[in-house]
């Protein structure tokens, strides 16, 4: 990781502080100083979610950490937004899920149990309570997982700052606690299950689709673990460079009329459940300079396009294109990431309860307008 950070020679001052010698450069003129880096690494995320006020005092969330850098760094953000010295205290109860995807590439349970022991490590240190999740559990879903919930009754933008005032006025003393973090290794999985996830994948015949299909698979886990754990909100770690690629996988794809969902920062399609991406303002490098200088452990896990050509899916492709690109042209992921935000899904249909039909599998929008 070292050899991949670029630091700055010490002669260079801090923009912020203008007194520390800096240590890193973000862009080009943004040199920042250690400390004055980590404060500014902080404030984004806090800002992010104090800015969308989605988040009540007291709410459950649940974050998905898939122990890349990305999802590891939100867990840390939680933690130092929870600790007591922090300033401006994050105020929600959070859990930590993890769902292993060793059946899809075909790791032996040695080496499931084995990346899941280095993660539970990391997960109980946070002192959260966290669930370990085999894929193969997707397999046992009830079909209410394909289906939009009614979703909470829409608030006024007055009842956020109600909330905050109460939450201060009580002291934090009605305030939830976290559980105790289970202690437990990999859940054990029957064969059958195993060989019969490993079938549905194999019969998906490019990795294109195949990673479409673990896509949707690893996020119904993870909104029926929500759900049945009581959590509102569940919130991704998907930082700025991997929706860049996402965006224009996605319209390649053919799924630009989800695009405002599938890349923004909040997705309610599931109604009473609802992703938050948070991580999505910090891009690959910033996340690589914060977790190297401030030691945040991740675990290095191989995926289904691990060791495979550019050309080998149009995911791989994409992201090959992107980041190369943003070598050379520095502003290509922040000008793909800023027409994200510009995004709407508009339905063409209206006949559904929320005033549009949607998608089996993804319960998007339906952009089409066929008869039956």
């Amino acid at each position: 990781m070292a050899a991949l950070l670029l630091f700055v020679s010490v002669s260079k001052k801090c923009v912020k502080c203008k007194e520390a010698p800096a240590a890193l450069v973000i862009r080009a003129g943004d040199a920042y100083c250690r400390l004055c880096f980590k404060d500014f690494f902080i404030h984004k995320f806090k800002a992010v979610l104090g800015k969308n006020r989605i988040i009540f005092p007291g709410e459950k969330v649940l974050l998905a950490v898939s122990g890349g850098p990305s999802s590891c760094s939100m867990l840390r953000q939680v933690q130092e937004g929870l600790s007591q010295k922090a300033n401006k205290k994050l105020r929600f109860v959070p859990g930590v899920a993890f769902i292993d995807e060793g059946a899809a590439i075909g790791q032996s349970v040695e080496e499931r149990q084995r990346t899941v022991a280095e993660l539970q490590a990391v997960f109980q240190a946070t002192g959260f309570p966290f669930y370990i999740l085999p894929l193969e559990q997707v397999l046992d879903l009830p079909a209410s997982v394909v289906a939009t919930n009614p979703s909470p009754s829409e608030q006024p933008a007055s009842a956020y700052k109600a909330a905050v005032h109460h939450f201060v006025e009580t002291d934090c003393s009605n305030f939830p606690r976290p559980q105790e973090p289970k202690k437990t290794l990999l859940p054990r999985v029957q064969e059958s299950h195993t060989l019969m996830l490993q079938q549905l994948l194999g019969s998906v015949k490019t990795l294109t689709a195949r990673e479409e299909l673990l896509n949707t698979l690893r996020q119904h886990l993870l909104v029926h673990t929500a759900r049945t754990e009581g959590y509102s909100k569940l919130m991704l770690g998907d930082s700025c460079t991997r929706l860049a690629v996402k965006l224009l996988t996605s319209i390649s794809l053919g799924r630009g009329a989800q695009l405002a969902q599938d890349t923004g920062f909040s997705d309610s399609r599931y109604g009473d459940i609802i992703l938050v991406r948070p991580m999505r303002d910090y891009s690959a490098k910033e996340v690589a300079y914060y977790n190297h200088l401030f030691t945040v452990p991740y675990v290095v896990i191989p995926s289904v396009d691990t060791k495979t050509v550019d050309k080998a899916s149009i995911q791989r492709l994409t992201e090959s294109f992107v980041t190369k690109l943003q070598t050379d042209f520095p502003s290509t992921v922040s000008t793909i990431y800023r027409t994200s935000e510009k995004l709407q899904t508009a339905c063409r249909k209206r006949s559904g309860a929320d005033g549009c039909d949607r998608c089996l599998l993804c319960l998007c929008s339906l952009d089409t307008a066929v008869g039956e």
